[in-house]
C-alpha cells in the first residue's frame, strides 16, 4: 500500500483530470478521514464540483467521527438527493442512538428507504 501523502496532496489528486489519480486520492484518504473531519467539511462547503462535493460527503460519513453529527443531519434534509444519500449513510455507519433516530425521522418523513433512495439516483 502506498504511504498516506498528507490531506492537501490527497485533495489536489481527487481533483486532478485523471479519473485514476482522482480514485487514487480518494482511497489515500478514505482512511484517515476521520482525522480530517473538519478540514473536509470545509472543502465540501468550499467546493462547486457537484462529484466531488459526494464524495466529500461520503469520506465524512465513512469517517465514523460525533464531529460529523450536526453537519450529516444539515445534509440529510439537504434538496439535493445524493447529498440526502450519502449523510444517511454516514449516519448509518455512525450508529449512535441519535444518528438512528434521525436517520428514522427522516425516513418517516420522506417515505423512502435508504434502498429506494439509492434506486432513484442510480436511474
Amino acid at each position: 500500500m502506498k504511504k498516506f501523502p498528507g490531506f492537501n496532496k490527497c485533495m489536489t489528486m481527487m481533483k486532478n483530470r485523471d479519473p485514476q489519480i482522482q480514485e487514487e486520492g480518494f482511497h489515500l484518504l478514505e482512511s484517515h478521514a476521520s482525522d480530517y473531519v473538519h478540514e473536509l467539511i470545509e472543502e465540501f462547503n468550499n467546493e462547486t464540483d457537484h462529484g466531488l462535493r459526494c464524495w466529500l460527503l461520503e469520506l465524512i460519513g465513512s469517517a465514523k467521527s460525533p464531529v460529523a453529527f450536526d453537519f450529516l443531519a444539515i445534509q440529510l434534509r439537504s434538496e439535493d438527493e445524493h447529498f440526502r444519500y450519502w449523510a444517511h449513510r454516514g449516519l448509518e455507519i455512525l450508529d449512535t442512538k441519535e444518528a438512528r433516530t434521525l436517520r428514522w425521522e427522516a425516513q418517516a418523513t420522506t417515505g423512502l428507504s435508504l434502498e429506494e433512495t439509492e434506486e432513484n439516483i442510480e436511474e
